[in-house]
């Protein structure tokens, strides 16, 4: 597949695009009751005054069991432009981002998290640099002193890692909170792959990108669906996705392990030859068989993980199955 990027004499076309512009909200939800009434009426707040944007809500209801459903198709009664799409099951935040995008009909679309720790007034300086003719606008965390030691410690660590072996590399402290061009959503939306990481995904489309730093608020309601198990599977996810280092990683370490024996052979045999018959211990012996051992059993587990996308993705099954749209349209 061959994805063109616009000359300069479109980008001057859709800088003059007719107002008012069409932005589309692209919100994953599973069990947020709490916050969902309180997200939509901030953003109405911001979006009270721009007369040049309207709003399309695409929530992407993630297998709730809290009544979030109920309560979103309460609001759609109010705003006919709220669409709701109700998945048939828990499919994760990757699968659910991926079908609101597939959704969102905006000329420019947003990807935001209900909890309001990305700020929506951000938005709307997004629009500006979309304006000056950047096709992706990211919202990097530039303060966040709201997330856990833990949580910033292991983000930081992610980042370097990643970047180090993977390609192309991903912003630093940006998630999925950024100002698209329709032409990335398109984009997006035809790459195959049924195992997304949506920040590698971000990162490899390219497309012309700039930055806007905010400060990362704390959650207005409810609490976060991520825990410590699942960011570190998170992890593996994106690192998997985007490298073969951890492969490689393997083929020096049997080398090392190997030249390492190679030369404790040759020091037995010398003290032999020198000092006699030498009969090593029991617990150098056990410390031997298990540090092989661990090697072997993580080598295995690293070639599991590939081997394990690989026969996910060879059944071709769908991201997402989607139970009903829930439109006013």
């Amino acid at each position: 597949m061959t994805i063109e990027l616009k000359t300069q004499t479109e980008r001057e076309q859709r800088l003059e695009y007719p107002t008012p512009l069409a932005l589309s909200l692209v919100v994953p939800v599973y069990n947020e009751a709490e916050t969902v009434r309180i997200f939509v009426e901030q953003v109405e707040r911001v979006f009270s005054d721009p007369k040049d944007v309207t709003v399309e809500y695409v929530f992407v209801n993630d297998g709730s069991t809290d009544g979030t459903l109920e309560l979103l198709l309460l609001l759609q009664r109010e705003m006919p432009r709220l669409k709701v799409i109700d998945l048939s099951r828990n499919f994760g935040k990757e699968a659910a981002l991926s079908a609101g995008l597939s959704c969102a009909t905006g000329q420019v679309v947003v990807p935001i998290d209900v909890d309001l720790q990305d700020p929506p007034e951000i938005i709307l300086q997004m629009i500006d640099k979309w304006r000056d003719g950047y096709e992706v606008v990211l919202g990097r965390r530039s303060d966040r002193s709201s997330d856990s030691w833990a949580k910033r410690a292991s983000a930081n660590w992610f980042y370097r890692i990643h970047n180090r072996i993977a390609d192309p590399a991903i912003p630093e402290n940006v998630g999925d909170f950024r100002l698209m061009d329709r032409q990335v959503v398109d984009a997006l939306n035809d790459l195959p792959e049924s195992r997304r990481f949506m920040k590698g995904l971000f990162a490899w489309v390219g497309f012309r990108t700039t930055c806007i730093d905010y400060s990362r608020a704390e959650r207005v309601a409810g609490t976060s669906k991520f825990n410590g198990w699942r960011l570190w599977n998170f992890a593996l996810e994106g690192i998997t996705s985007f490298s073969t280092d951890p492969l490689r990683i393997w083929t020096y370490i049997g080398i090392t392990v190997s030249l390492v024996s190679f030369l404790f052979a040759a020091t037995i045999v010398l003290k032999v030859l020198f000092t006699g018959i030498d009969v090593p211990g029991y617990a150098s012996l056990m410390v031997t068989i298990s540090f092989l051992g661990g090697l072997q059993l993580i080598g295995i587990g690293v070639l599991g993980e590939y081997l394990g996308r690989t026969y996910l993705e060879s059944k071709r099954r769908p991201v997402y199955l989607v139970r009903r749209i829930y439109s006013q349209d």
